[in-house]
């Protein structure tokens, strides 16, 4: 079990989690032991993602970044986006997805690092995307005050809705039937059914990460030094404790044997592991702690472990969870990703989404450590030309 934490240092921190029996023999004892540093971007890190072997992370400087934690070296880099990325979402070990401030929600084949689709999704920036637990949909948010979402077997927007404000993240529930919708401090849950709003929780501060504890329970963190837990049936805090010094910036929660954990990264620097108790109205109780000493924004947890998804995004003959109970957006050419996988060329023609997808650039496959540096010196003796 690896953390990985990105900040605004511009630096990857890897912290490798030891379990060791206490000499009582009741209890273990969790140690965090630093891995690695690794001076990952030239702009702050703005998001990470993780699967059974790659750690991908996202920056200010438009790259992203992916590290083989087997071989714990540098992979490369896939330079497509023009603008900050904000959001990367794994589905199992075979599909990565992407969103940035040029609007682009991108899919990525992580065994030859090809960009498979690039979807103009949003008018503004992509806030945040979530994908479905079937694979089959994604949702997401940008700053034209829209939720989008999108049928991942035809690579199209299937809906576009309206809402007041720029939301800034969403996130499906782990069954699938519900996501929620973040907008400043205020958290709308839908309902997969019926796609309207079955209530809302108002927290006290601005909301910086959500993750879902199950089906019914949520972990809230915001600018405060509190996390709370919330019911989404009966819309009431069950919980609340205080989990660092300063404001908390990502959450995360996973499972393994005898444990549900949650980890927590805060502006104070600390990276927390906390033991949740089967009672969500009791406190969780710290595992262990580490001090980066930087601003951490981002967070990711390695497991070592295959993901029980599927391999790969499902195929046009499956029928996406948004069929049920909605009327369908007219067809025009369905686009079947385990196609373009076998012939991943780019293909402007093929799979339209809407009219908004653009053709993969040049630059869009991986590029290594040492042809960026040499193409990162060739940009800076061209501009000094110029000058």
């Amino acid at each position: 079990m690896e953390l990985v934490v990105g900040c605004y240092e511009q630096v990857l921190f890897g912290f490798a989690v030891h379990r060791t029996p206490e000499p009582s023999g009741d209890l273990e004892k969790w140690t965090p032991v630093a891995d690695f540093t690794h001076h990952a971007h030239s702009a702050s890190v703005s998001a990470v993602a993780v699967n059974n072997r790659f750690v991908v992370t996202g920056s200010k400087d438009e790259t992203i970044h992916i590290y083989d934690m087997k071989k714990k070296i540098e992979h490369g880099a896939l330079m497509h986006h023009n603008g900050t990325i904000t959001c990367l979402k794994f589905y199992g070990n075979r599909h990565l997805i992407s969103g940035a401030e040029d609007g682009l929600i991108c899919v990525w084949d992580t065994k030859k690092w090809e960009c498979l689709k690039s979807i103009k999704a949003h008018k503004g920036q992509v806030s945040f995307l979530s994908i479905h637990p079937s694979g089959k949909l994604a949702l997401s948010v940008g700053t034209d005050k829209t939720l989008r979402t999108w049928n991942l077997v035809d690579g199209r927007s299937a809906f576009i809705k309206n809402i007041k404000q720029n939301a800034h993240i969403v996130e499906w529930s782990p069954k699938g039937e519900k996501y929620v919708v973040v907008t400043m401090n205020k958290i709308d849950i839908y309902q997969l059914n019926t796609a309207t709003v079955s209530g809302t929780i108002t927290n006290k501060k601005r909301i910086s990460s959500v993750t879902f504890l199950s089906e019914s329970v949520l972990a809230v963190a915001g600018d405060e030094e509190v996390v709370r837990f919330f019911d989404c049936d009966s819309l009431m805090c069950l919980c609340e404790f205080e989990a660092h010094e300063n404001r908390v910036k990502d959450i995360i929660s996973f499972e393994i044997p005898e444990h549900h954990v949650i980890v927590t990264a805060s502006s104070d620097g600390s990276l927390k592991m906390w033991d949740l108790k089967q009672d969500k109205r009791v406190s969780p109780s710290l595992l262990c702690e580490v001090n980066t000493k930087a601003r951490l924004t981002c967070l990711g947890v390695w497991l070592d472990r295959v993901i029980d998804r599927k391999e790969s995004l499902p195929s046009a003959a499956e029928p996406s969870p948004v069929s049920k109970g909605r009327p369908q957006v007219k067809k025009k050419e369905s686009v079947d990703l385990q196609e373009e996988e076998r012939d991943p060329r780019p293909n402007a023609e093929k799979g339209p989404v809407t009219g908004d997808q653009n053709p993969p650039k040049k630059g869009d496959n991986l590029v290594s450590p040492k042809k960026r540096k040499i193409m990162k010196a060739f940009e800076k003796k061209r501009k000094k030309k110029k000058i």
